[in-house]
C-alpha cells in the first residue's frame, strides 16, 4: 500500500478496480482542514485523463506494470500478432485498441508491451520512428507563398506534411507523440 501523500509522477496504482499512472500531484493544506491531495492521473485501460481527490493519509494499492519487449509479426483481420522475444509466445491485440500505434509500426519492429497481471494494457512506442515515404507530391519551384511543405504518404498509411525538399522513397523520422515530421533519417 502507498500513502497518497507519497505519490509521485510516474507511479502506478490501483483504485476502485482501475489502474492509474500519476501525471501530476498537488497537496493543499489549510489550517482548519485535513490535507487534500489532488492527483492528475491517466487510466491505463481506457487512456482517459482525469483528477482524483484524496484526503491526506489515504492509502492506495501499488500496481506493478510489467514491460516486455516483443516483435510485431503481422496483422489478421481484426488483431495484431506479437511474439515475445524471450519465450517466443505469440499474443494478439485487437486493432481497435491500437489505432494510433498502428500508424508507426511495420512488421518485424520491436515494441514494448505493458501488462498488468497478465492483462495487456497497450504498447509503448519509441519517441521517434523511421518510416519510408511511398507517395509524395512533386515540389513546385517557387511555390512558397504559404508554408513550404507538402503532403506525403508513409509505408504504414500515415499521411503527414513534409518540407518541399523531401522526395519519394526517402526515409524520414516521425515523432510518435503527435505524428509529425521530425527530420531525415
Amino acid at each position: 500500500m502507498i500513502i497518497v501523500n507519497d505519490l509521485k509522477p510516474g507511479t502506478t496504482f490501483e483504485n476502485e478496480g482501475n489502474i492509474f499512472v500519476v501525471l501530476d500531484i498537488q497537496h493543499n493544506k489549510t489550517a482548519m482542514r485535513q490535507m487534500i491531495v489532488k492527483v492528475k492521473v491517466k487510466n491505463l485501460r481506457t487512456g482517459v485523463i482525469n483528477e482524483i481527490s484524496f484526503t491526506g493519509g489515504d492509502k492506495v494499492e501499488q500496481a506493478h506494470i510489467d514491460k516486455r519487449e516483443m516483435q510485431y509479426l503481422y496483422d489478421t483481420d481484426d488483431a495484431l500478432v506479437f511474439m515475445d522475444n524471450e519465450t517466443y509466445d505469440q499474443i494478439e491485440i485487437q486493432k481497435d485498441h491500437l489505432e494510433w500505434e498502428m500508424k508507426f509500426m511495420k512488421p518485424n519492429d520491436n515494441v514494448t508491451i505493458s501488462m498488468y497481471e497478465g492483462e495487456i494494457l497497450g504498447i509503448i512506442l519509441p519517441d521517434k520512428v523511421e518510416l519510408q515515404i511511398v507517395e509524395c507530391e512533386p515540389a513546385v519551384k517557387g511555390d512558397t507563398a504559404t508554408s513550404a511543405s507538402k503532403m506525403a504518404k508513409l509505408e504504414t498509411g500515415l499521411e503527414i506534411r513534409v518540407p518541399l525538399f523531401i522526395e519519394q522513397d526517402e526515409m524520414v523520422v516521425i515523432n510518435t507523440a503527435d505524428g509529425k515530421y521530425s527530420g531525415r533519417a
